[in-house]
């Protein structure tokens, strides 16, 4: 997504290292993909970058999918709808197929081009950008990811939103759509209750779980 936020700390490389030391301890058939799930401000993004610069050392072509580019509606435009109908919130906003349907395209030894969607978060709108196969790994990153189909390795990170709240404040997104207004600040709240109660049974689907920061080891 253009115009979101990455800040890499030390939690992310460790968590990172967490989930190639499993890839390395069960040697999956490449090509796969794998997910990074979790609350919001948990740190997947991070994390998946992380994990994408280990296995590029070990000589391996390797992606990120981001959820956030697949959202059916862009970021405001989303977030209003959810002002609208609060059940809107949940898996129905993502492309959960769309992501699946690139997946398995970009893994394909024939050597695929996928036209994925591209979020412009301060334009509010979704462009694309065509991403050339074959990959040795895709690695599917969001909130829902754990929900996709395709991949073969499941990493969870057991960090739930109130405990991300200066993750979700670094990397702008509270204040970039809420304004730091009460009323909307009480919204995010609900919103990120209802995201709770569904991710936090994807933990079962989870190949490795990632600790939070105070029980991880460095």
């Amino acid at each position: 997504m253009i115009g979101d936020k990455i800040v890499i700390k030390e939690y992310h490389r460790v968590g990172a290292q967490l989930v190639v030391d499993y890839i390395h301890s069960h040697q999956p058939q490449y090509p796969f993909a794998l997910t990074v799930s979790g609350e919001s401000g948990s740190g997947k993004s991070e994390i998946a970058h992380c994990v994408k610069d280990l296995l590029e050392v070990d000589g391996k072509k390797v992606v990120v999918l981001g959820q956030d580019d697949y959202f059916r509606l862009p970021p405001h435009s989303n977030h209003r709808q959810r002002t609208k109908d609060i059940d809107w919130v949940g898996p129905k906003e993502v492309q959960l197929d769309l992501m699946d349907y690139h997946i398995e395209k970009l893994l394909d030894s024939k050597g695929y081009t996928v036209i994925k969607p591209l979020v412009h978060f301060e334009e509010n709108i979704i462009a694309t950008e065509p991403i050339e196969g074959p990959f040795d790994v895709v690695i599917a990153e969001g909130t829902y990811t754990a929900l996709l189909s395709k991949p073969l390795i499941k990493a969870f990170i057991d960090r739930d939103f109130r405990e991300t709240k200066k993750d979700r404040l670094a990397r702008n997104r509270d204040q970039a759509l809420e304004n730091d207004q009460d009323e909307q600040l009480t919204f995010l709240e609900d919103v990120l209750t209802i995201e709770h109660q569904e991710i936090r049974n994807h933990k079962s689907k989870a190949s490795i779980i990632i600790p939070p920061p105070d029980k991880i080891k460095s």
